[in-house]
């Protein structure tokens, strides 16, 4: 797959959802939805990853998450 049909892909997604709920919701709200059409169009979506942070060579568990 392109990287212009990824793009499309994640584009109409959001747009879907955001469509649908309108605007003023958490952001968990969207961000479930979101997972949910990107897995519904076929793209395989991880949510919740932490990502540590390295300093030094030393790796710091410092909460860092990224959301999809």
């Amino acid at each position: 797959m392109e990287i212009n049909d990824l793009t499309q892909i994640i584009l109409d997604c959001s747009y879907r959802v955001h469509s649908a709920l309108g605007p003023g919701l958490l952001e968990s709200a969207y961000e479930e939805c979101l997972f949910y059409e990107l897995n519904l169009n076929g793209l395989k979506v991880e949510k919740q990853k932490s990502l540590p942070l390295v300093y030094k060579d030393i790796k710091l568990n410092v909460g860092y998450r990224l959301d999809l």
